[in-house]
């Protein structure tokens, strides 16, 4: 049964001010907290044991389609509706989805802390540099499609917390284990230490990805488009690349992670 929603009819009502100006409040963030966009990602966000719902701002018409979804929402959090002007006041745009969750983690995990919870066999994803948003939804998203057990970043990377990721990643991000890497701590090292046998996708690599047998626990690592994987990190490990037709040397980062995880996820 659905709690009775609180009714929202001023933009400025001081009840749903976590959802107020939500391209403006993406830059400066939410003290921890994110906004999840959107059925999908909602439905992702009710069903995730990493984190969960704080509050939902719902568009009047899409009530009654939604409310069996709605009913699983816990009762101590608040479902708040409203006319679609209204939503897009608040907003600050055209919400055309009509759905908007304000959400935070359960628990924030140390690099080490995650990698000593990982089964004797694992996949972890490590990225460097990765400073766009729509890669970095692309990179969970493909992680969680096949098999990550997860994935660790170093302090260069943009938020996956960030409205725009976690929209592109349809929710993996909520749902796929994550750490970031602390200022001055070797991400490289932490996993070697764990166990993993550590790649670097780089268009240099030594090893073609289809003669790669992985390790039981392997993790691979990505870079950002253009400057790539730092040369203090692929001087560390075992290098790998994609062989392409002649004229291309390399991918868009998120393309590239799905051919490799398809590849390392299969054997």
């Amino acid at each position: 049964m659905i709690s009775p929603p609180v009714r929202i009819s001023d933009p400025d009502d001081p009840r749903i001010a976590a959802f107020r100006s939500v391209r403006e409040r993406d830059l400066v963030g939410r003290e921890g907290r994110f906004i999840a966009e959107g059925e999908v990602v909602l439905r992702v966000l009710l069903g995730s044991r990493l984190c969960r719902p704080v509050a939902v701002l719902i568009a009047e018409t899409r009530l009654e389609r939604l409310s069996g979804l709605l009913s699983a929402l816990p009762d101590e959090v608040p479902l708040y509706v409203a006319p679609q002007a209204v939503i897009d006041a608040i907003a600050g745009f055209h919400l055309h989805r009509g759905i908007l969750a304000l959400g935070e983690p359960v628990a924030r995990p140390s690099v080490a802390e995650l990698l000593s919870g990982l089964p004797v066999r694992a996949l972890v994803v490590g990225l460097f540099g990765i400073g766009n948003h729509d890669n970095m939804g692309g990179l969970f998203r493909n992680a969680a499609a096949f098999g990550a057990d997860a994935v660790i970043l170093n302090t260069d990377c943009c938020d996956p917390f960030y409205r725009k990721a976690i929209r592109v990643s349809v929710g993996a991000s909520l749902v796929t284990p994550f750490a970031r890497a602390g200022e001055g701590e070797d991400a490289v090292a932490a996993l070697q230490s764990a166990g993993f046998e550590v790649l670097a996708l780089s268009p240099s690599g030594a090893t073609e990805l289809r003669n790669l047998d992985p390790a039981p626990r392997t993790a691979v690592l990505f870079g950002a488009e253009g400057p790539g994987l730092p040369a203090s990190v692929m001087d560390r490990v075992r290098t790998v690349r994609i062989d392409m037709a002649g004229g291309l040397d390399s991918l868009n980062v998120a393309t590239a992670s799905g051919i490799v995880l398809h590849h390392l996820a299969g054997r």
